[in-house]
């Protein structure tokens, strides 16, 4: 079981059944005879706020037998009937479910809101393929206590095709795509206790309110109930698709239970190698990523970069902020030719960037490095902390945008990081024996903004921050056939603890491009 399957369905674990029985809170509305109840954002923050002073069930719920005990081979091989699409012919948008079954074992509802009230949607084998090795005999006159989640459907890249837009499936994990992207990172709609001694939690969606779309709908609206052991939550995604697909986003939490660390905004994805460490990989491809590096602008408008890495032994970093513009995990580097990977396209994974609505106050953004050996392993995660304790009984707000698309950097008009390489320290080609012991070099490449216009003569200059190192020696030069700014710094480490580096280029004191940020251990990239 990869970590990104782990996630997952841990995630399950956790949360109430979206069954009526088990889910009190949701039936306080009374239904008529075909269970529609009225229904708004307001009534579901009500709900989910009642809810939260209760205590926390585990759901109670018996599958169908032939559901029970999909493998994930047979999982694999069930899929929605395209014809059968909700929506189809009426709405540019269109919604297909998933199955239950396999580590999807708990129901997540779906509801269709039109003019203030909510109707139940319901699904049953019918509405599925069921493909070898599974027979379909075997699953004829089967009913569901509800689905795994649910996918839309949009034309994006072509008018005359529905592509997949959004896919919500997981504890509250989901994923969306702009223009020409293919799937990447996810997000998600709230971390709780990731890294710490309490153990992280999977709050999941139990129930969502779909707005029904109409004919000419360029953007759509979903709501969301996630329930958990330490929290309860109603949440708003406002859609609109595009070159870049936008999901404007209202949560509204209801605090549980004392919580040691809130991550707002979480995102997670890959990284296994890049130019900074695939010495460590015996693999005919130059990268193998889904991101490249965190990207934070600050409030005052400075931009920081932290190359992604992965590392010996887990790793986090902190960055202390008030009032954040943006941050997000990019995807720079869009050349075929750096991945060499026909089928995986990673040079196509979107990029997702966090814009918070309104002011945040004081907190940190968390970086989490995840050592890892394989691909399949969502490795990288990053979200944003609040100052202070989150105590049970509290309520907390966040409105923020998600910008997903194949964007590679903020619009910022200062010079970038293009590029990061690292090796044995000092001159190339030397016989190891004349290198100084356990000296590392990092080389990274600057482009863009004002340095476009600079050249060699010019008097480029780097300013540089190092810890945990010593005899560090830094050097900036014009690499002539690219046009980029080259920085090379050589280092020795003073232990196995990490090393924290941190430069920027400069001429006659004025800041020509971002701070790039990097954390290194002297033990990274080694294998077993």
């Amino acid at each position: 079981m990869d970590r990104r399957t782990l996630l997952i369905s841990l995630g399950l674990a956790f949360g109430p059944s979206a069954l009526r029985g088990a889910y009190p809170a949701l039936a306080a509305e009374p239904a008529d005879k075909e269970g529609a109840t009225p229904f708004s954002f307001e009534h579901l923050c009500a709900r989910m706020k009642a809810l939260a002073g209760e205590e926390f069930r585990k759901p109670d719920v018996k599958l169908a037998k032939q559901v029970r005990t999909l493998t994930y081979d047979g999982y694999r091989a069930i899929r929605y009937r395209p014809d059968l699409a909700l929506w189809r012919g009426r709405s540019p948008f269109e919604l297909q479910a998933f199955h239950m079954g396999w580590l999807f074992r708990d129901p997540v509802r779906l509801h269709a809101v039109e003019e203030g009230t909510a109707r139940p949607l319901t699904f049953s084998g019918e509405d599925f393929e069921y493909r070898p090795p599974l027979d379909p005999a075997h699953f004829s006159g089967l009913t569901m206590p509800g689905t795994s989640g649910f996918r839309l459907h949009y034309p994006l890249n072509d008018p005359r095709v529905a592509d997949e837009l959004v896919v919500f499936q997981g504890a509250s994990y989901f994923r969306a795509l702009g223009r020409h992207s293919l799937y990447g990172l996810s997000a998600r709609g709230i971390a709780v206790n990731t890294v710490t001694r309490q153990g992280e939690e999977f709050p999941r969606f139990s129930d969502f309110y779909i707005e029904v779309p109409g004919r000419d709908a360029r953007e759509i609206t979903i709501y969301a109930a996630l329930e958990g052991k330490s929290l309860t939550g109603a949440y708003a995604f406002r859609i609109v698709p595009g070159d870049e697909t936008l999901m404007d986003v209202k949560a509204r939490l209801y605090i549980r239970k004392d919580i040691e660390r809130l991550g707002v905004a979480p995102m997670t994805s890959m990284f296994l190698f890049g130019e900074n460490n695939r010495h460590a990989f015996d693999d005919f491809r130059g990268e193998v990523h889904d991101s490249d590096g965190l990207e934070v602008v600050r409030a005052s408008g400075e931009r920081l970069w932290r190359s992604l890495n992965n590392p010996s032994r887990l790793a986090t970093s902190f960055f202390s902020e008030v009032d954040p513009a943006s941050f997000g995990l990019i995807q720079r580097d869009r050349r075929f030719g750096s991945y060499q990977d026909g089928s995986a396209d990673y040079q196509r994974r979107p990029s997702l960037v966090v814009e918070p609505l309104g002011k945040w106050g004081k907190g940190w953004i968390q970086l989490v490095e995840i050592p890892t050996q394989l691909e399949t392993n969502d490795n990288i995660v990053a979200y944003w902390t609040p100052e202070g304790e989150v105590r049970a009984g509290e309520e907390r707000s966040y409105d923020y945008r998600l910008r997903w698309s194949m964007q590679t950097a903020t619009d910022g008009g200062t010079g970038r990081v293009v590029g990061l390489r690292t090796g044995h320290g000092g001159v190339s080609g030397v016989d190891e024996k004349n290198r100084v012991k356990g000296e590392r070099k990092f080389v990274v490449d600057f482009g863009g903004g004002p340095l476009d216009s600079l050249t060699a003569t010019d008097r480029v200059e780097a300013k540089v921050h190092v810890g945990g190192a010593s005899g560090v020696k830094p050097v900036v030069s014009r690499v002539e056939p690219t046009g980029l700014w080259r920085l090379v710094i050589d280092l020795v480490p003073e232990s196995d603890e990490p090393v924290e580096l941190s430069a920027f280029l400069e001429i006659d004191g004025k800041r020509l491009t971002e701070t790039w940020l990097y954390q290194w251990r002297r033990t990274d990239g080694k294998t077993s």
